[in-house]
């Protein structure tokens, strides 16, 4: 799975890999094969864009069977291998309409026959969804994964939806200008971004980034400011963990806003902070508030303990997350700190 904003080199990657564009420099291999030198119709590559670019005068049948025919297989072989993917995409009712008779998941799963038809080493799919509605977006997502499990073809997904990435992937490659930023699972991308722009990229609601001054009170005890009108006191034990000069500038921290939850000021393992309740978005199941820190800082919550019915626009509240949800950047490199 490759994921990143728009214009950070997602489709230039897979278009290098299928031949479409030569690349300026590096090896790329499929198996164990160079393949730099060698044109896209022998890399084995199967390549299915946005833009499903069906024939609109064929058949569904003669659309999956078109790069079959450009083989010059016999119409035996066609037939068996066309009548065989449309099963596996439960098309099979399908084959002798037209483009136009389709709806737009339909005209997906023809797309995606048309491509694994030819049993690829390599199946690349550029932001397949990208043109379908939200719940049948959900649907083929589901038909997707199962597909690529059953099919087992080594499948480069590319999407922009951090959404799609997370529910899909075996792996994430997360890009940004042209640069991987961080490589793993769904889960080590989510729990231990390697920097700033993978943490804020990654989480639905966006991760809370809060920016800290930390420094050595007159009494000998660590404290933390987002700036002169906002303190938030933290324990030396945590602070210690990470930081051993007597003042270190220009920290990040990082909270998830399912890590966030109303203080009960009995948990000695936690840093707390005030907030004044700004805004709350219901969602059905999931409800999403807006705190407003005293420097105005804003952070988000997502916690089943806060009761929606007593609280209300304005309220006051004393928020906490446990230390050891706490990520730790540099502020100026955007890497993360890690616990030594």
């Amino acid at each position: 799975m490759l994921l990143g904003p728009s214009g950070c080199g997602k489709t230039t990657i897979i278009r290098c890999i299928a031949g479409l564009i030569d690349p300026d420099e590096g090896q790329i291999f499929i198996g164990d094969k160079l393949v730099n030198r060698i044109a896209p119709k022998d890399r084995d590559v199967a390549v299915v864009f946005q833009n499903y670019a069906l024939y609109p005068h064929m058949t569904v049948y003669d659309n999956i069977a078109f790069p079959l025919k450009m083989r010059k297989l016999s119409k035996e072989k066609i037939q068996e291998k066309v009548i065989k993917i449309s099963k596996v995409l439960e098309i099979s009712e399908l084959l002798k309409r037209k483009p136009r008779e389709l709806s737009g998941g339909q005209m997906q799963r023809v797309a995606l026959g048309r491509a694994l038809v030819r049993e690829p080493k390599v199946f690349l799919l550029d932001e397949p969804l990208s043109n379908l509605d939200s719940k049948l977006r959900i649907q083929m997502r589901t038909e997707i994964k199962k597909l690529q499990k059953k099919v087992g073809v080594t499948t480069i997904y590319i999407t922009h939806d951090q959404i799609e990435a997370m529910g899909m992937g075996d792996r994430i490659a997360i890009l940004n200008n042209g640069v991987i930023q961080q490589i793993g699972t769904p889960e080590e991308v989510y729990k231990n971004p390697q920097n700033l722009f993978v943490a804020n990229f990654i989480g639905n609601p966006q991760i809370n980034i809060l920016r800290f001054e930390i420094l050595r009170s007159n009494h000998g005890k660590f404290i933390s400011i987002n700036s002169k009108n906002s303190f938030v006191e933290v324990s030396d034990q945590w602070l210690q963990k990470f930081l051993n000069d007597s003042i270190i500038q220009n920290i990040s921290i990082g909270i998830r806003p399912k890590d966030i939850s109303r203080s009960i000021g009995k948990n000695s393992d936690s840093m707390r902070f005030k907030g004044k309740l700004s805004f709350i978005e219901r969602l059905g199941d999931e409800t999403i508030f807006e705190f407003m820190l005293l420097d105005e800082s804003v952070i988000h919550v997502v916690n089943s303990t806060l009761d929606t019915s007593s609280l209300k626009i304005g309220s006051d509240l004393i928020l906490e997350t446990e230390y050891d949800n706490i990520l730790l950047f540099d502020s100026d490199t955007g890497n993360r700190i890690y616990q030594i």
